[in-house]
């Protein structure tokens, strides 16, 4: 069954086009402020909840925390975006609305405490991460959709700074929000989600073609339990296993990763065979498509983890030394990483709309460039920086990565056929989210390698000289450097979580000098910076070679729109894939 849009006049067709764009551009920044509010909320959340996280047993509760709603959107992308490929995008994305919304709402009221608390709000945000799928899945097919090739950019680069801003709107938002009630920072998107759902049942309509086929079970299948084993094991990966500092040895991570591989490469063959794939293969046979998506995948896996990286930065090192007190660090850490934002919302639009005149190539390239030379930078500041640098190298990370991202998104997005865009689109966002559960398992490992080589001995010691016991001390310095790291994330005094009880029975001034803004900070700078080199410097190659995957996209590129035009989708589906073979090679 094929289903045809109605051709709007260009003055209607102009007037929604806007529309389109202020509707989406609500759905994804509210859905990314509410994946980044959490990480300055969770102190207040676990609180509320009374569980601590950093107990042993616990870590994985804080982990799933962070990481659910980034694995479940990873996961379902490209099925939703098939799916609204065939059903209908807007009808898609209105319900991914709707889904965010109603899971808002469960997480706002949340009643039980302890591991059951935290059970409870896991699964809630994998609810939302449901409703995120089908919202980032949909938005920019829906755009590309509604503006014509020669505005895309500037429309997708809207998009995309709304998407970073919401990212850092969402720390700021949960360290002012948390510690009035907690709660807050589940219904603060609420009312947005009910007059966004509203909104979009009521304005947006279907523009794109549709063709209604048997859905490919096997390859959702394979996919999904693929990506799934391989992002949970990586998230696993960074916990401490047996007497190891992380668990990339366990058995349970090896199976995951190497059964996810297995199943992802299983998950090709189907695609190949099957009748109508979920994912149309041959679709990385045109080079704009292909590249783009590749240079997506390395900067996400250079930039990906930066964000969690800085703020433990700032909040275990900086900000403690610098005068503020570990429970200030969450809300001051985001305020401070203000100019990285910045950057995005000057350099995003700008480079969309120039890459609609000059195409895609030269911006992301030059983007990557940019962000390569930022990393080499950030390696050269001593762990107790001037802010006025740092500031400044987090606007030329910001501005790199808004020139790389707006014009790469409409590069991709333009080299598609219409009735391919939301499994193209939700392929983008896969590799997208993907690199950033990656980028975070590789960032936490070079760090955590760092901190283990060199910081047992240096806290062992620098305990002793303030007169905790040797067996005592033996033990802080003998957990595992993520426990350090985490509990900095927090906002907590690392010592407090150290040592425990054995403060009790030092003399006061101890105490304090041990728990005080001082003590921990220059104890970790050091090893903690020797980690920080390595993950800039891993950063600058993906970066590097990400600038290479996007110059080998070749000039600026749009898909014929007249070669699949309505005429050409009432064929028969053997027709139009031979048609699209013959356009992608």
């Amino acid at each position: 069954m094929t289903d045809v849009a109605t051709t709007p006049t260009a003055a209607s067709a102009d007037r929604y086009k806007w529309i389109a764009l202020s509707n989406t551009t609500l759905g994804i920044l509210m859905a990314t402020i509410n994946s980044s509010i959490i990480l300055i909320a969770l102190p207040d959340i676990f609180r509320g909840i009374s569980l601590n996280p950093l107990t042993p047993g616990n870590t994985s509760y804080l982990l799933w925390m962070l990481m659910g709603f980034m694995v479940c959107t990873a996961v379902l992308l490209v099925s939703l975006g098939r799916i609204g490929d065939m059903y209908g995008r807007v009808r898609m994305y209105t319900l991914g609305f709707a889904v965010f919304s109603a899971f808002s709402v469960l997480l706002s009221v949340t009643w039980l405490h302890g591991s059951s608390g935290a059970l409870w709000l896991i699964l809630m945000r994998v609810g939302q991460g449901v409703g995120g799928a089908f919202l980032f899945a949909n938005s920019a097919p829906i755009l590309t959709d509604a503006f014509p090739a020669n505005q895309r950019g500037l429309a997708l680069g809207i998009n995309v700074v709304a998407a970073i801003a919401g990212s850092f709107l969402g720390l700021i938002l949960g360290g002012l929000l948390a510690p009035i009630e907690w709660h807050l920072v589940f219904l603060v998107s609420v009312p947005f989600g009910i007059f966004g759902t509203i909104w979009a049942r009521l304005k947006l309509r279907e523009m794109g073609e549709r063709h209604v086929t048997g859905i490919d079970w096997w390859g959702n299948v394979t996919f999904a339990i693929g990506l799934v084993a391989i992002l949970v094991a990586i998230t696993y990966g960074i916990e401490p296993y047996g007497g190891h500092t992380m668990g990339w040895t366990s058995p349970k991570v090896l199976a995951g990763l190497i059964g996810g591989v297995v199943l992802l490469i299983v998950f090709g063959v189907i695609e190949t065979r099957v009748e109508n794939p979920m994912f149309n293969l041959k679709l990385f046979r045109i080079r704009a498509f292909s590249a783009g998506n590749l240079a997506t995948l390395l900067a996400g896996i250079g930039r990906g983890g930066l964000m969690f990286i800085l703020i433990i930065w700032l909040q275990g090192v900086w900000l403690p030394q610098h005068g503020y007190s570990f429970a200030q660090t969450p809300l001051w850490a985001g305020i401070y990483m203000l100019p990285l934002t910045a950057g995005f919302l000057i350099a995003g639009p700008v480079s969309g709309y120039l890459s609609d005149h000059f195409g895609a190539r030269p911006f992301a390239t030059g983007g990557m460039v940019m962000a390569a030379a930022a990393f080499g930078l950030l390696e050269l500041l001593p762990a107790n920086f001037s802010y006025v640098f740092f500031a400044l190298l987090l606007l030329l990370m910001g501005l790199a990565m808004g020139v790389f991202s707006s014009p790469n998104l409409a590069g991709v997005m333009n080299s598609l056929p219409p009735t391919q865009r939301g499994a193209g689109a939700g392929m983008f966002t896969t590799f997208q989210n993907s690199a950033m559960v990656l980028s975070i398992g590789v960032f936490f490992t070079l760090i955590i390698l760092g901190l283990a080589g060199t910081l047992p001995a240096a806290l062992y010691h620098g305990l002793v000289r303030q007169g905790v016991p040797a067996a005592a001390a033996h033990k802080a310095a003998a957990l595992p450097p993520v426990a350090s790291l985490f509990a900095a994330f927090l906002g907590y005094n690392p010592m407090h979580t150290l040592l425990g009880p054995v403060l009790a029975h030092l003399p006061v001034a101890k105490q304090n000098y041990l728990t005080g803004r001082a003590f921990f900070p220059r104890l970790i700078s050091s090893p903690f910076r020797h980690g920080l080199s390595e993950a800039f410097t891993f950063a600058l190659i993906a970066c590097l070679v990400a600038a290479v995957a996007s110059w080998m996209r070749g000039g600026k590129y749009h898909h014929s729109e007249e070669t699949t035009s309505l005429a050409s989708v009432r064929r028969s589906p053997a027709a139009v894939e031979a048609q699209l073979e013959e356009e992608a090679v």
